[in-house]
């Protein structure tokens, strides 16, 4: 056998031998020095080990989520991690990290989902419906902005829009309405704005914006493939001064979403705040609270040629480039 054949075989296996050694020294040093203050890290439902390495990252309990990525690669560990709370601490390495979110879920822990979309009225009727709170705490909770804390601007009246959906794990037995609210907050920021931040001040927008973008998508636009075109067109008629006419901000104060009648009464009032068919720019605060995909699409919109579109009684969008063609579709498919 050749020479060099010999030494690359050999390092090849050498490689191979010792390759969770490799990974720990190289990929998996703890962050923090050894006395770190321990944390409670949240892993949602269905999560992976390495879906979870941008989370860990932007917290300090990994130094690198691309170097946590190829430990778990290496090593082939993480396929044991449980959703639920953990406490962890910026001393562990990656190896006792994993063994750490692997464990049992920190005890009394119950799941509550606030669905995408839901505003703060019906977050704060799930969360009575469960006995947790009273009618109306969660909603006086939220109403002063000014006791949390956010890496970005917090609005000053109110923080629809910035109470993340996702679904929690909570010690029922331990409720506190605040620290919920903050833990919203945080998941906003852990999720959407650290890991897009330049994309953010790239775009053009600010954060406020997005949001109260991504809440009416949320809404208007059930299809999340297409979120990103009605994106494009929505934010296009904002930047050439057209009126939106999203019809699902003049729902937004309703009692009841499907109020219909309600809805119509609304529609005709040109002095609610949040008739964007009557009054022009983005309405006064998000309608909602949107998820990932209708984040994601306000801050990446498609662009077209499309300026208007409507849905049919199936749910299907159907776009168009001018009034003609848009009253064309009305007419079709009966939408008015």
């Amino acid at each position: 056998m050749p020479q060099f054949s010999r030494a690359s075989l050999a390092l090849t296996l050498l490689v191979s031998l010792s390759g969770c050694d490799l990974a720990k020294a190289h990929f998996g040093a703890a962050p923090g020095p050894a006395n770190a203050d321990p944390v409670v890290f949240e892993v949602p439902a269905g999560s992976s080990a390495r879906g979870l390495a941008p989370a860990l990252e932007a917290i300090g309990l990994v130094g690198s989520a691309d170097n946590f990525v190829m430990y778990v690669r290496l090593t082939k560990e993480g396929g044991c991690i449980k959703a639920g709370r953990h406490e962890v601490s910026a001393s562990m390495d990656a190896g006792d990290l994993i063994t750490a979110l692997c464990g049992v879920p920190l005890a009394n822990d119950v799941p509550f989902t606030v669905v995408e979309g839901w505003r703060i009225r019906e977050i704060d009727a799930a969360l009575a419906e469960k006995g947790w709170t009273k009618p109306g705490e969660y909603s006086a909770a939220v109403a002063d902005p000014g006791q949390y804390t956010a890496p970005f601007p917090l609005p000053a009246t109110s923080i629809e829009g910035y109470l993340f959906p996702e679904t929690y794990m909570v010690d029922a037995e331990k409720w506190d309405t605040k620290g919920f609210v903050q833990r919203q907050i945080d998941l906003l920021a852990e999720r959407f704005y650290t890991p897009n931040r330049s994309a953010l001040e790239s775009s053009g927008r600010s954060f406020a914006e997005v949001v109260i973008m991504a809440s009416m998508l949320e809404r208007e636009e059930p299809t999340k493939a297409q979120r990103p075109l009605v994106a494009g067109i929505l934010w296009k008629r904002i930047d050439s001064q057209w009126n939106l006419g999203v019809d699902a901000t003049s729902r937004y104060t309703l009692d009841k979403w499907n109020d219909r009648r309600a809805f119509l009464k609304k529609l005709r009032d040109p002095s609610d705040r949040y008739n964007t068919r009557l009054r022009g720019g983005l309405p006064p605060t998000a309608i909602g609270n949107p998820g990932m995909t209708a984040l994601d699409a306000a801050l990446h919109p498609t662009k077209s040629e499309f300026w208007y579109y409507l849905h049919d009684s199936s749910g299907v969008i159907h776009p168009s480039r001018n009034v003609g063609e848009h009253e064309a579709y009305r007419k079709k498919y009966n939408v008015y």
